[in-house]
Parts: structure tokens; sequence; C-alpha cells
């Protein structure tokens, strides 16, 4: 057998560092499912004071399986063990970005960014093809997407990306960020931003931004796209070409607040939200696709959230790693998250 070992990223985040290793081993059992080395055995392990999530395999790991274990979202540092000592192996993560796309933004509310990578790299991994998005770029919609943590974590991974969000405030700190550190990373990029129309009808605002990872690929037109959509997520399905995206992610809103400006609907509760939007988000999703979503368990118990997804024609993943992703993030916020897949 071969033992190995992860150090955990020192979270800045105490409570979330304190859930950070059982999220991990759920994550890792996920993992599990596409490599072609079988895990076996994922525990923890204190080694000089700090602990690791270990696992074991019956041959060692290969670059392919490195590779993607790679981008674990708690990931900081990968060993073999032999005997007591640790032999560090050398990781390839996919992020393709400074890491300071991710963490400069601070506010109010915002979603710990290694959070928010675990619940796409969960969902990800939930498609018909989950490793797919090692070897060529995915469209990612984030329906309820905030001031873009989602958007920057696939920017990360160099995935194409959609954002709608009501809130025009949070539309134009995202604006201003971004466009203020493509151009301080001096990153070739084009961004567009103005009205945003259907139908004659003004739904709001939208910014469309171009981008390459390096001036050989802008050259030749090997360009990512970030979309930003100041937007009721209930027009998702109107802004976006029916079975346009690879995966669905969402953080629903924790509490009764916004999500849609429909008649009445802005007080609607989170479980009331994602009845009418989860529909909606699915025509945009290719068969195949998975829809990923994270909730406060306090105002939506699982089994609601799951019926939802089940009526909208999706098949949620149950069992084991699965239903191992609950933590608290304060006292009245428990999150969880949930996946489901669309019918190939």
């Amino acid at each position: 057998m071969f033992d190995y070992g992860i150090l955990l990223y020192p979270g800045a985040n105490r409570v979330y560092a304190d859930a950070s290793a059982g999220l991990l081993r759920a994550e890792l059992t996920v993992f599990g499912e596409a490599l072609r080395t079988p895990l076996s055995g994922i525990g923890e392990r204190r080694v000089g004071g700090v602990t690791y999530v270990t696992f074991a395999t019956e041959t060692p790991l290969s670059e392919e399986d490195i590779a993607l274990l790679s981008n674990l979202s708690s990931l900081y540092a990968l060993f073999e063990f032999s005997g007591d000592l640790l032999r560090p192996l050398e990781i390839a993560p996919l992020d393709k970005l400074d890491s300071d796309l991710l963490t400069i933004q601070k506010y109010p509310g915002k979603t710990n960014e290694l959070f928010t990578k675990l619940l796409l790299n969960v969902t990800l991994l939930s498609r018909a093809e989950p490793a797919g998005f090692l070897t060529r770029p995915l469209h990612v919609v984030d329906p309820l997407c905030g001031r873009g943590t989602t958007l920057n974590q696939a920017m990360m991974y160099g995935l194409d990306a959609t954002g709608l969000d009501v809130d025009k405030r949070d539309f134009e700190a995202y604006e201003r960020f971004v466009k203020t550190w493509l151009r301080q990373k001096r990153i070739k990029h084009t961004a567009d931003s103005g009205p945003l129309r259907r139908h004659k009808h003004r739904l709001g605002q939208r910014l469309e931004i171009s981008y390459a990872l390096d001036k050989e690929r802008w050259k030749a037109g090997d360009a990512r796209r970030v979309m930003f959509f100041n937007a009721d997520t209930l027009t998702t399905d109107e802004l976006l070409k029916a079975a346009s995206a690879d995966i669905v992610v969402a953080d629903a809103p924790y509490g009764v607040q916004h999500g849609s400006h429909q008649p009445d609907e802005l007080a609607r509760s989170p479980r009331d939200l994602l009845a009418a939007a989860v529909p909606v988000w699915e025509r945009v999703l290719k068969p195949g696709g998975a829809l990923g979503l994270s909730w406060n368990t306090h105002v939506a118990k699982r089994d609601e959230i799951a019926a939802i997804l089940g009526r909208a024609g999706l098949e949620v993943r149950t069992g084991g790693p699965f239903e191992e992703f609950a933590h608290r993030v304060d006292q009245a916020i428990l999150r969880d998250l949930i996946v489901a897949r669309k019918p190939a």
C-alpha cells in the first residue's frame, strides 16, 4: 500500500478552518470517483502537531491523478508517507491566474473562496464527464453570483463563466474590480458594458469580458469569456441559450432576501426562490451537466431542496460524501450543499 497525506490550506477564517478537514475528506471521496487509482482509508492523522487528511492506494498515484488532486479546495501540499517521514510530491494545480483574483475583495457576506472552490469542484466532478474541466474550457453559470467569487474561480481554472445578479451595487462593484485587476495584471483583454435589453425592454446592465492568458493566445484568438448580467435570475433562460452551460452553481440566499424582483418576490424565502428558479436554470444546462447548490439548512431542509431538483427532472446525488458537507458558518447559518445531474 502507498500512504499519502494532504496538508490543509491555512485558512484565515477560523470557523471554516475548523471544518476544513471534514469537508476535505468528503471532497476527496468525490475526487476519488474520477481517479485512475482507487483510494481507500480516507481519514486524518496528526504529524508534528499538524493535522493531515490521509488516504491510501494499492499502486502509486499517476501524474494524471496528482494533477486532478492538485485542485482540491483546501489542499496546500501533498506528501507520500515513508515510515515516519513525509516526501513532498510536485502538485500541478489548474490555476491560471494570480490568487489575489480570489482574495483581494473583502466585503460583508462574502462566501469563503475555499468553499466556493469546493462547490465548483464537486459540481464539475458530478458531470457525466467528471474530469473534463482539466482538458477543455467548460462554461460555468452562477445565476446568483453576488460580487463574482464563482466567476473569479472559473477564471482561475481557465473556464468560461456567466453570472447573474439583481443587485446593481454588486454588479458595479464587480465591474470596477475585475477591470482594474485585469489592467493592473497587464492581461490582454477587452471589456464592454452597457444597458441589457431584450425585446425592447431594459432588464438591467451587462458586462462582457474577453481575455487571454498570454499574448500568444490572444493573437491566436484563444480567449476566455466572462459575462455578468445585472438581471433577475428568473430571466436566465432568456439571456442564455438552452443547453449552453456545462454546470450551474449557486450559493442560495441564507435568509429572506432578494434573488428576483418579480412582483411580490423580493421577500420570497430561499425555498420559494429555488422552487421558481431551478426549472429556469435547468433549461440552460446541457444533458450530462450538473447543478450544485449551497444553502442554509435552517431555512430549508435537505429533502425539500432535493424535491425541488427532482421535480425539475434532475437526478440528485445521494449517500456517502454527498451528505457530509454540512458545516457551521455562524450561529444562524448551517451551510450544506447538494448536487444533481441532468440526464444525458
